[in-house]
């Protein structure tokens, strides 16, 4: 970070006045994206990446190749459906998780305030170099999806795999806004990390299932619920908004009813956009008034 540092105070010389707004967030994201690719972290994510793509590309040739789906869209529904949240999970934890709150636990905020540029630049460009970072992984993750997918059924890629990739660019965006959100909150770089890694991995999927089983409720205001879209926009047909299932628990004869939801695309799309301009708000807010001390 005193790199970013003298790197900043060479581009204000240079210019022999403040930058702008816009100036700084591209200073900012620059250097940002560049310590990405310094770090381990990134090519950490890569591999995990990779490993989970070949495992699934190992997977679909030993149990049959396409003998084993119905066609091309069952095959992504399967593989990307599978597959995607979970890599833009790990990419809002491995880039939003302490990109914030490690600022305070090492210290290293004190060489980013003093320079005459604006913490929301910081925070922005911090933002957008995880975004950049994070689009990497995913094309990673999407070339060989298609590469596998061109394999076994040829180039006629059905269109909704291009709408769940939409998808999974906005679920990225807003998974993004609330680890940055976390790591505002906190100053220890450990606990912004250990609630994204709760919340996203499995936390919201827990209190969804909770919901649906004792509450009946639909579960509109969970981020996971809305991300659902991007799987189930690849279903034919596209899942019931909601419907009642009874299934018997034990040897009594007792049963158990709950209720299942799907939200509709423009819901879906709807969740995940509000959480983000509401985590992004929020993350900025707390960094703007968060003391180094």
């Amino acid at each position: 970070m005193a790199v970013q540092q003298e790197n900043d105070q060479d581009y204000v010389k240079a210019n022999n006045n403040v930058p702008s707004s816009l100036g700084q967030v591209r200073v900012q994201t620059k250097y940002e994206f560049l310590n990405y690719f310094r770090a381990r972290r990134f090519y950490i994510l890569l591999t995990i990446g990779l490993v989970i793509e070949v495992a699934l590309t190992l997977v679909v040739w030993h149990s049959g190749g396409s003998s084993s789906f119905t066609d091309s869209l069952n095959f992504y529904s399967t593989w990307w459906g599978e597959s995607a949240t979970f890599v833009v999970i790990f990419c809002a934890i491995f880039f939003g998780g302490d990109a914030i709150s490690s600022e305070f636990q090492n210290k290293t905020g004190y060489y980013l305030v003093p320079n005459p540029i604006r913490r929301s630049s910081i925070y922005i460009g911090k933002w957008l170099a995880a975004v950049a970072a994070s689009l990497i992984i995913i094309a990673v993750a999407t070339s060989i999806t298609l590469i596998n997918g061109i394999y076994y059924f040829g180039t006629s890629i059905p269109y909704q795999f291009g709408e769940s990739f939409v998808f999974t660019l906005v679920y990225l965006i807003s998974a993004l806004g609330l680890s940055f959100f976390f790591s505002s909150m906190f100053k220890s770089a450990s606990y912004s990390i250990l609630v994204s890694v709760v919340l996203l991995l499995f936390g919201f999927t827990v209190i969804e299932e909770l919901i649906s089983i004792f509450v009946h409720i639909e579960p509109w205001f969970l981020l996971s619920y809305g991300s659902d879209i991007i799987a189930n926009i690849m279903m034919s047909p596209y899942p019931k908004h909601s419907a009642t299932v009874t299934e018997p628990v034990g040897r009594a004869g007792r049963t158990i009813t709950f209720s299942t939801f799907n939200a509709t695309v423009p819901e879906g799309l709807a969740i995940m956009l509000v959480y983000f301009a509401v985590t992004a708000v929020l993350g900025l807010v707390l960094f703007e008034r968060k003391e180094f001390n």
